[in-house]
Parts: C-alpha cells; sequence; structure tokens
C-alpha cells in the first residue's frame, strides 16, 4: 500500500484513505471512489507515498477511477440541481410549519441519492417533508441534522479576528473546547466575549494552551513568597510569555517586574521595574 492516498470531498472536510491500485493520481486531481452513500467524487489532498503509513489501519477501500471531464460536468449538473433541491426543501417546511434551517445538499455521483444537512433545535417529523420533496420515486433522500458548529463550517464567515473562519478554510476535526482554556491564557471569562459565530467557544483557544501551560510550570504561583535584589515579597501576577512574575515588596509596598532568570539565579536585576501600586491596579 505505498500508494496510498488522502481524498478529501468537501472544503475543509476530513480526509479518507484509498487504494489508488493502479492509477497514481496527481495532487488536486479528481477520483471517483465508492462510499456508504454511493458513488462520489473527491480530491486528492494527499498524494501517493506521502500518507504516513501509521495512520493505516487495515484494508483501503480502492478507488473506482481517476474522474474524467465527464465525471466533472455530471457534478456541476448535479450541484444545480441540488441547490433547486435545496430551495424547494426550505419552500415546503415553511408551508408545513416545520422549524428548521436547511443548509447544505449534494447528490452522490451517480445521482441516486440526495443529501440535506439541516439544524434545527428540536427533533423534527421529516416524513411528510421527505414524501413531498420526493417527486422522483427512484431517488433517495437523507436528512442529516448538525450541529452548531457543523452549521458555521457549511455557512463560513468571518471571525472577531477579521479572517475566514478556521472551520470553513482548514480546521478537519472540532476538538473540546473549555473556559480552562481562556483561564490559562489569562483571557477576560466572559462567554459571549469568547464565543464564535456559532455562539460556542471558540476554536482558537486551543491552540495555543499547551504552550501556555508549559510556559506556566516554572513560575510561581500568585500568593508564593519569594526573594529578590529589592526584598522580600508576595507573587501578585504572572507573565508566561515574557516568563517573568510582578512583586509587591513587603517593606515598601512597590510592585516589580522580576524576570524569572533573575529571580532563580539570585542576581540583582537591572531590569526590575518599579510600578505605583495605584497606577497598577488602575
Amino acid at each position: 500500500m505505498s500508494g496510498v492516498i488522502g481524498v478529501r470531498f468537501v472544503k475543509a472536510g476530513k480526509i479518507y484513505y484509498f487504494d489508488p491500485v493502479d492509477a497514481r493520481p496527481g495532487l488536486h486531481e479528481y477520483v471517483v471512489v465508492e462510499t456508504e452513500q454511493g458513488m462520489e467524487l473527491g480530491s486528492v489532498v494527499i498524494a501517493p507515498d506521502q500518507v504516513l503509513m501509521s495512520k493505516i489501519k487495515g484494508e483501503l477501500p480502492r478507488i473506482i477511477r481517476v474522474a474524467a471531464p465527464a465525471d466533472l460536468q455530471t457534478r456541476d449538473r448535479l450541484s444545480g440541481e441540488a441547490i433547486r433541491y435545496l430551495d424547494r426543501c426550505r419552500e415546503l417546511a415553511r408551508g408545513l410549519g416545520i422549524v428548521m434551517k436547511a443548509l447544505d445538499a449534494h447528490f452522490t455521483l451517480d445521482g441516486a441519492r440526495l443529501v440535506i444537512s439541516y439544524s434545527s433545535e428540536d427533533r423534527i417529523d421529516s416524513r411528510e417533508l421527505l414524501h413531498q420533496l420526493s417527486q422522483n420515486q427512484t431517488l433517495g433522500i437523507d436528512f442529516r441534522q448538525v450541529g452548531p458548529r457543523d452549521e458555521t463550517k457549511i455557512l463560513g464567515g468571518l471571525g472577531r479576528c477579521g479572517r475566514e473562519l478556521c472551520c470553513a478554510t482548514w480546521l478537519t476535526e472540532f476538538q473540546p473546547i473549555s473556559m480552562k482554556m481562556a483561564k490559562e491564557q489569562d483571557l477576560p471569562l466572559s462567554p459571549p466575549g469568547l464565543a464564535g459565530v456559532c455562539g460556542r467557544l471558540r476554536c482558537c483557544l486551543r491552540y495555543e494552551y499547551d504552550q501556555y501551560r508549559e510556559l506556566r510550570r516554572g513560575l510561581p504561583r500568585i500568593g508564593t513568597k519569594v526573594v529578590t535584589a529589592q526584598g522580600a515579597g508576595v507573587v501578585v501576577v504572572g507573565h508566561p510569555l515574557k516568563q517573568s512574575i510582578t512583586v509587591r515588596i513587603d517593606e515598601t509596598g512597590t510592585w516589580v517586574d522580576v524576570p524569572m532568570t533573575d529571580l532563580m539565579q539570585g542576581v540583582p536585576t537591572k531590569s526590575a521595574v518599579a510600578v505605583n501600586d495605584r497606577d497598577e491596579k488602575s
């Protein structure tokens, strides 16, 4: 299986691995494969001989063929038809009083199955909607309910950073996010301020979490008694990125910023900066 390829079916979607058999598709070429839903068209995002074999478990499915121009034309034609079904689905849902948001629809390459992704706060009864939507008795239609994060991934948008959403551009899997990650990075613990477009905690809270944890390990806890060149004091603030601490000197009540290297080595710190207690709190 030295020629294993990685295939992606949607932008920023999960990568699946296939055995190309005798074919040698290049990077970004399209291949036709068999999935649980039927025949699908996918883009090669990891070329042969570039896949980490440690990721491979068991026997891999094989590609059917490298996509031909006719396959691409079929994909484009079915994409237009899927949009018409999506619009029809929204219209029928309104008429039936079904509270749902139809987000996306796509056909398998053989046109035998249509998958409609939707979001809804409650469970819906889609039987009548499915009956009215299935004009072609030979067409199989599946409804797939997605959560807030997947909804945002489908619709896309801009984040607080001003850039296009990570989930819609490159983030393939959602990892658990917690308020602890924000606390570790000294971010304001305001749920609305930490929420992304999806209304959940922003995925980027995880990006530097491990680095902050590692940097904090060498810092004394707040309230710890330490000795500096200015005298003994209490740690009031830790600065993981600067690898320094702010200490309130017992004798004078002033605050000094002490690099950890100076504190640990006991060297008088020339860079210690006295800070007025009132100014610091303001």
